[in-house]
Order: C-alpha cells, then sequence, then structure tokens
C-alpha cells in the first residue's frame, strides 16, 4: 500500500501516545439538566487533549464519528498549536497557516495536525464502528492517503461527492460546486445502515406485502466455512413448485426430487448464508424462497426484503446537503447569521441514520456550531431513538454557539434530553508533577483514579479529602495520601494506625497512592492494600 511522506510525519505518527491526560472540569452552570445529561456530553478545550482525555470511558465505545476539519483553503487563518517535540514542528507554533505559493508547508502542518487525531478517533471508535470526514478539494487526496495508513485501505467504505453548493464558486476557471466525505470503517463486523425511502416502490408483492429480493447468500468472502460452519448447509428446492412470480418453494428436509442448494463459491471460497437454520425454518417459503439465476440453470436462495429503505449512493445532490440550507437553519435558530458555512442538520441526519442506531455514541471533534448535536436530536425523534452525543470544540464561541444552540433546539422542539458541559483542565501527570505544578487534591484524586482504573471519575463530589478516599470501581477502592501545601512528609504516609482504620471499613481491595508506607509487605497483603508509590521529588519541589 503507498504511503505518504510529509514533513514533521515521523514526530507526529505516534504523538497520541505521549499526550498529557487532562481532567475533564463540570460546568455546572452551562450544562442543561435532563435525560441523558451525564451521557451527552459538551467539551470546551483543544480536540486533541479532549480525546485523549475520553480515552479512559469511551475506548472502543463510540460507535460513529463525524468530522469536519478545517478545509485548509488559506483563508480560514487556522494555526498550528501543537506542542509536539521537534524542532521543525516547534518552530510552526502560534503561526497562521498560509496560502497555496505563500506557505510551502500548508499540507505538512494540516497533515501534522490530523495525525494524532485520527489516531486517537480510531482508538475510540468501536470495532463495528464508522467515521466520516467531510473535506474538499485542498486536502482530499492526502486525507485518503492517510487514512488509508491509519484505519487500513481495506477498511475504505466510500467516497461520497457532495453538491454542497448548487449554484457552484465562480473562481479558479471552474466553479466548484462540491465537497467529498470520505466514510471508512472499523473492520469486518461493521455494517453500513440503509437509509429510509418513504417513496420506496417494491417489483414484487404477496399477501404481506410488497418486497424486492436479496440474496440470502453472505457476499463478503471475509465470512466463509471456515470461520462461519454454522452458516454452511444446504436448503432443497422443488422445482416443480413454482409460484406466479417465478419464485420456489424451499425446505431444510432432503426430498426425492428436489435440487439442493448451497452458497456459491466466490474466488474459490466457500461462502456462508446470512442468516442461521433456525431463522431460516422459521422464515421458509415466508421472508426466504428459491429462485433460478440469472444463467438460467442454477438456482439460489433469496430473502423477500419489506424494508423501505435504500442504500446511500455516492453522490448526494440534492437540498439537504446544500450549505445554505444550513446557515438559514442556524440564522433561524439564533434569528441572526452567526456562523460562516454550517453543514446541514439533515445531512449529518443522513450521516447518522448510516452510521449508528439506538443507543450508540456519536463523537464530533471539531464541532463548530453544533450540528451534529442537533442532527443526533433530530434523528432521535425521527426514529424513536436514543443516541448519546459528544461535542469537542476549543474555540470561545463553544458556550455561546455551540452549547447554546443545543439549548435553544431541545426547548423549541421540546426536546426531554440535557447534557453536561465540561471545560478542559489542567493536565496531571508526571511531567507536570515534577516540575512543581502541584494539583488540587481533588484534580490529583480523579488521576491517580484514572491510572489506578483506567477510567474517567465517574463523580468528583464523591472524593473526600479528609478520607484521602479517591473513589470507587466495581470491588476496588481508590486512596490518595496526599497534601499540596505539605511541610512534613512523615504525615502523608500510610501508617499501621490509618491502615487499620480504613480497612475496618472498607474490607476490599485497597489501592492507596501515598509518598511513604511503614508498613512491610505481610501486613499490606493482610490488610488488602496495594501500595503506590507517589515520588519523593513531588515534595522537594516545594
Amino acid at each position: 500500500m503507498p504511503s505518504l511522506y510529509f514533513k514533521g510525519k515521523s514526530a507526529v505518527w505516534n504523538h497520541h501516545l505521549s499526550v498529557p491526560y487532562h481532567t475533564l472540569e463540570k460546568d455546572d452552570k452551562n450544562s442543561l439538566k435532563g435525560k441523558g445529561e451525564d451521557e451527552n456530553l459538551i467539551i470546551h478545550g483543544d480536540n486533541l487533549l479532549a480525546l485523549k482525555s475520553l480515552l479512559p470511558k469511551y475506548q472502543g465505545k463510540v460507535k460513529c464519528i463525524y468530522i469536519d476539519p478545517p478545509y485548509n483553503t488559506g483563508n480560514g487563518g487556522w494555526v498550528y498549536n501543537d506542542e509536539v517535540n521537534s524542532p521543525l514542528i516547534q518552530d510552526w507554533v502560534g503561526t497562521v497557516v498560509g496560502k497555496e505559493g505563500e506557505d510551502l508547508t500548508r499540507h505538512d502542518k494540516w497533515l501534522c495536525m490530523m495525525t494524532p487525531r485520527l489516531k486517537l478517533l480510531k482508538e475510540l471508535l468501536s470495532e463495528d464502528g464508522v467515521v466520516f470526514v467531510s473535506i474538499d478539494d485542498n486536502e482530499v487526496e492526502y486525507l485518503w492517503t492517510l487514512m488509508n495508513e491509519i484505519f487500513g485501505e481495506e477498511n475504505f467504505v466510500a467516497c461520497v461527492t457532495v453538491g454542497s453548493n448548487p449554484r457552484g464558486r465562480d473562481y479558479g476557471g471552474v466553479a466548484r460546486m462540491h465537497d467529498y466525505l470520505l466514510i471508512y470503517k472499523s473492520g469486518s463486523k461493521t455494517e453500513i445502515n440503509d437509509l429510509y425511502d418513504p417513496d420506496k416502490t417494491f417489483p414484487y408483492e404477496d399477501k404481506i406485502g410488497g418486497f424486492e429480493i436479496r440474496e440470502l447468500r453472505n457476499r463478503n468472502t471475509a465470512f466463509h466455512i471456515g470461520n462461519r460452519p454454522n452458516l454452511y448447509y444446504p436448503f432443497y428446492l422443488n422445482p416443480k413448485n413454482k409460484d406466479s412470480e417465478g419464485f420456489f418453494e424451499i425446505s431444510l428436509k432432503k426430498k426425492r426430487g428436489w435440487v439442493e442448494v448451497y452458497p456459491k463459491k466466490s474466488q474459490g471460497i466457500k461462502t456462508v448464508w446470512r442468516w442461521g437454520k433456525e431463522k431460516s425454518l422459521n422464515n421458509l417459503n415466508k421472508e426466504i424462497v428459491g429462485k433460478v439465476m440469472e444463467s438460467g440453470d442454477e438456482y439460489q436462495i433469496v430473502e423477500k426484503y419489506r424494508k423501505k429503505t435504500r442504500m446511500a449512493r455516492s453522490i448526494w445532490n440534492d437540498k439537504d446537503v446544500n450549505t445554505e440550507k444550513g446557515t438559514l437553519s442556524l440564522k433561524k435558530i439564533f434569528g441572526k447569521k452567526i456562523f460562516t458555512y454550517p453543514k446541514p442538520t439533515e445531512m449529518v441526519m443522513r450521516i447518522i441514520e448510516m452510521g449508528s442506531k439506538h443507543g450508540d455514541i456519536v463523537l464530533d471533534s471539531f464541532a463548530g456550531s453544533g450540528t451534529t448535536a442537533h442532527a443526533v436530536l433530530s434523528q432521535n425523534l425521527k426514529d424513536n431513538s436514543d443516541r448519546k452525543f459528544i461535542l469537542v470544540e476549543m474555540e470561545d464561541y463553544a458556550n455561546k454557539i455551540t452549547a447554546e444552540r443545543v439549548r435553544k433546539v431541545i426547548k423549541q422542539e421540546k426536546i426531554k434530553s440535557g447534557f453536561t458541559y465540561y471545560n478542559l483542565g489542567p493536565s496531571i501527570d508526571a511531567d507536570s508533577i515534577l516540575s512543581g505544578k502541584l494539583p488540587t487534591y481533588k484534580e490529583f484524586a480523579k488521576y491517580v483514579y484514572y491510572l489506578a482504573t483506567g477510567k474517567n471519575h465517574p463523580d468528583e463530589k464523591k472524593i473526600r479529602e479528609k478520607d484521602y478516599f479517591s473513589g470507587k470501581s466495581g470491588s476496588e477502592s481508590v486512596y490518595l495520601i496526599y497534601k499540596n501545601d505539605l511541610k512534613d512528609l512523615k504525615d502523608l504516609a500510610i501508617t499501621l494506625d490509618w491502615a487499620e482504620k480504613v480497612n475496618k471499613k472498607d474490607s476490599g481491595k485497597k489501592i492507596v497512592y501515598a509518598p511513604a508506607c511503614f508498613l512491610d509487605n505481610d501486613k499490606l497483603e493482610e490488610l488488602n492494600i496495594q501500595f503506590v508509590s507517589i515520588p519523593y521529588n513531588l515534595f522537594e519541589k516545594r
């Protein structure tokens, strides 16, 4: 597979691993009470840092990702600000990325910005997830190759042409009318949902209603007799019993004179059925029937597909994808024009319908005006679902525009949903601590909870500084013996008296972070304590 070279690639390829963990600080004032408020999140802060802070709780749990990153047109005025440990890249920090011909590293900077973010998004994506990225001509060829490297060329689904501006932009010799939407899946478990089509007509009809036919054979050769042996079995077809539509009676029992039908080979591979025997038995001659193949000399088993849906097309050129519609929609919500080229809600609803179902998490880490949250809420109303959204926006308008749009939509549509608003907190990692930037007890307690459990703290109100209690995860409790105004180290150690008192109240496993421990290993084991040392350097800086 071809790979993409760009300046700074070696410095950023694994940069996401060294990005420090930051706390997420709940902002009650800007949050909105309502259904799902603890699961719908709006985060104000740099999306690279925010994505890293989401990992402990959301790694492998996000079903659908949609992002609309800067298009790097040279007119957006975006600034590269990632703190990467590279002299070349440090020289870029804080500098506005220029236009084509004026800034010879403009594409390198954009790719260096996108790489660690895409790496983190991949980690957040579920094993059956799908990611959608809007982009235009400026970076589509580079992004396509980069995503092939990160998500795998075999996981490419489509490059959709989106007719975003039917009038065209009259410059450059050809008036450009379209953008692109790159779609990638996590792997073979991902299925792209069909879209609801209320005007769909069917070529066939029976007593139940209209239908079209779909081959019961799984056409994906990744599923075969070797890894799905239970889906490889014969049907038996009666060639003398054909209905008026040309479909044949079938059975799972062998009968004299009936034709045996197995899934047809593909590329020399024995493929399998999409349904197991039990489901097939319950639907014989109702939802699955036999049919002569187009060749005329073989039979196949087909499903009567009755849903009013159709597969998404690779060209979107209808009114619902017009950016002007997005502008008018936002203007209607706020009463004035407040954002440039927002994506239409209906377009993002289409993406959400393709990539998610009831209960799934939808993430947008370039949230902008908040279209994705609006689309999630609207799609939930449309198909009676309960998807959750996570938005990340770094600009100052995160509350006044992004979150305010969500508040207004919820109020105007009388939706019962709510959300929690977070600000990106300070970094809590070894480097920052050892540099003398000592955190508050609550900040440090949330960090050690993350270290011990791999999860973000569920409720900071349960942190008890007086008892040195950080939190509980399952049967394990996490403790932190720490003060950021310490004067005497001996005051912050695991002592026999403290350990026995804690064990009387909490007999389960206890992970205790402290600068010192005055108990031997046998006593720690007896009291079910795991001691984790906090470096002495932390206090020597004071």
